[in-house]
């Protein structure tokens, strides 16, 4: 009996072991991007700031943001601490994964698709961001996991812990509930060999999450254009780029996608509910996107664990050797998508902003009774709240400000409707504009460029990625 319980622990321990090793290399190389910035602001609120955050913008987001405040009050801020419970999600699901394989198609099977998820830059990405689509994905494959345990052996207990799963994915990430397509149609399609009143259990198991979850999509419903206003229409050359976006790796994905439709072939209609866990929310996503601004390819991250299981059935055909061999070669493939993911998480990776740099020279440089002023304000950048993670109090006096994010309720301060006023008495201020700006003051729009340029000089410019930083005199 110890043989095979020793390989039953391997089939889900070495893929576990395996994500957590590679994701955890170098996490807190590449410095939070403007999405993690925002998951900070949030996080660093009070729960009732949140829940006024919540009734402005994000709302979709806003339970994953409680939880995030509740971490960063036991763990802290720091990078690594922002990012670790992305990471151990990522490697709780490729263990999940590993048991799901196991379950639906055999130990080396579930052990293999365990592997390759593990190597996938994608798997690193998004297991080093402080943002929900870690956490989705580990919810995902549970869910799937323990439907299929509730449906092979039906209690009450089995369909309560499926209820909450379902419940959780949807408080984490709503557009991963398109998952429940999939498991619709399985359920559907194992009547004819399971309890005739399966069908019922499982949409009784879906009543928490409706009645939970609809006061909160009519909210996300009502804030979709402010907060997706920056989401272009789907089109369909989007479909054809989707796997090396969710692997963060044109090469890797392909070959994701070749193994996936060889493990379908294979297993015929043992394919169906991996099969469909990809498919259908691939499919909902794309034709909601063909209507509305919906189409974001992270956010069918939860969908690659099962593409992995289909490629894990294509690589079980073959002895194990050869089987990790191939696993290996996906994880040399995509080593130079992982070392760039490590220096940073913009995507394209051109769009890099160096929040880390301008906030160094700033520190280096001020003085006691500087200012600070940033253009443009209400912008996706957030040079603001780049400067105020990495400066903290040591920040200069943000004199424009009369409202910070937490009073307003919003992920943006708002600003002094009289500029030239505000600026009174600051001597020297420490401009931080977007872009490459070899005349920074130039490029600051309205009353407060006019303020600035009317009475202040530039001493000296320092261009860094993404933005300039400009010291100002009076």
């Amino acid at each position: 009996m110890g043989g095979p319980d020793r390989t039953g622990r391997l089939v889900w321990l070495a893929p576990t072991l395996a994500t957590l090793a590679v994701v955890l290399t170098g996490i807190d190389h590449a410095q939070p991007w403007r999405d993690e910035l925002a998951t900070w602001s949030a996080a660093s609120r009070s729960p009732g700031e949140l829940v006024r955050l919540a009734g402005t913008i994000d709302a979709a987001t806003s339970p994953y943001y409680l939880f995030m405040h509740a971490w960063v009050a036991v763990f802290g801020d720091s990078v690594t601490a922002l990012r670790l419970p992305a990471t151990l999600a990522m490697a709780a699901t490729a263990g999940l994964t590993a048991l799901l394989g196991q379950r639906l198609l055999g130990a080396r099977a579930g052990l293999l698709a365990g592997l390759l998820l593990a190597v996938l830059p994608g798997t690193s990405r998004y297991g080093q961001e402080a943002r929900p689509y870690a956490l989705a994905t580990f919810l995902a494959v549970l869910a799937t996991l323990l439907l299929v345990e509730a449906a092979a052996r039906p209690r009450w207990t089995r369909w309560a812990g499926y209820a909450a799963a379902v419940a959780a994915l949807g408080l984490t990430h709503l557009v991963a509930l398109t998952l429940l397509a999939a498991h619709a149609v399985a359920v559907l399609a194992g009547r004819r060999t399971g309890p005739p009143n399966r069908p019922l259990r499982w949409a009784l198991a879906l009543l928490p999450t409706v009645l939970l979850l609809t006061p909160l999509v009519l909210l996300a419903r009502e804030q979709r254009s402010r907060q997706l206003g920056w989401v272009a229409t789907a089109r369909p050359d989007d479909l054809a780029a989707l796997a090396g976006g969710v692997a963060q790796s044109g090469v890797v994905g392909g070959v994701l996608v070749g193994l996936a439709a060889l493990g379908a072939a294979r297993l015929g209609r043992r394919a169906l509910l991996a099969g469909l866990a990809v498919l259908l929310p691939v499919l909902l996503l794309f034709a909601a996107g063909l209507a509305v601004p919906l189409w974001v390819p992270r956010y069918l991250v939860f969908v690659v664990p099962f593409a992995c299981l289909l490629a894990g059935a294509a690589l079980a055909t073959v002895p194990l050797p050869p089987a990790l061999a191939v696993v290996a070669l996906a994880g040399l493939l995509g080593l130079p998508d992982q070392a760039a993911l490590r220096r940073t998480h913009e995507w394209p990776r051109s769009a890099t902003v160096d929040y880390r740099g301008a906030a160094r020279i700033v520190a280096d440089g001020q003085r006691p009774g500087d200012a600070v002023v940033y253009s443009p304000r209400q912008s996706w950048l957030f040079l603001d709240l780049g400067l105020a993670y990495h400066l903290g109090d040591r920040r200069p006096r943000d004199v424009l400000v009369t409202e910070d994010q937490a009073r307003r309720g919003d992920l943006w301060a708002a600003e002094c409707a009289h500029p030239a006023g505000c600026l009174a008495g600051a001597e020297r201020v420490w401009l931080v504009v977007a872009g490459r700006r070899d005349d920074p003051l130039a490029a600051v729009a309205g009353p407060k460029g006019d303020a600035l340029r009317a009475d202040y000089t530039v001493v000296r410019v320092w261009p860094r990625p993404g933005l300039t930083v400009a010291l100002l005199t009076r």
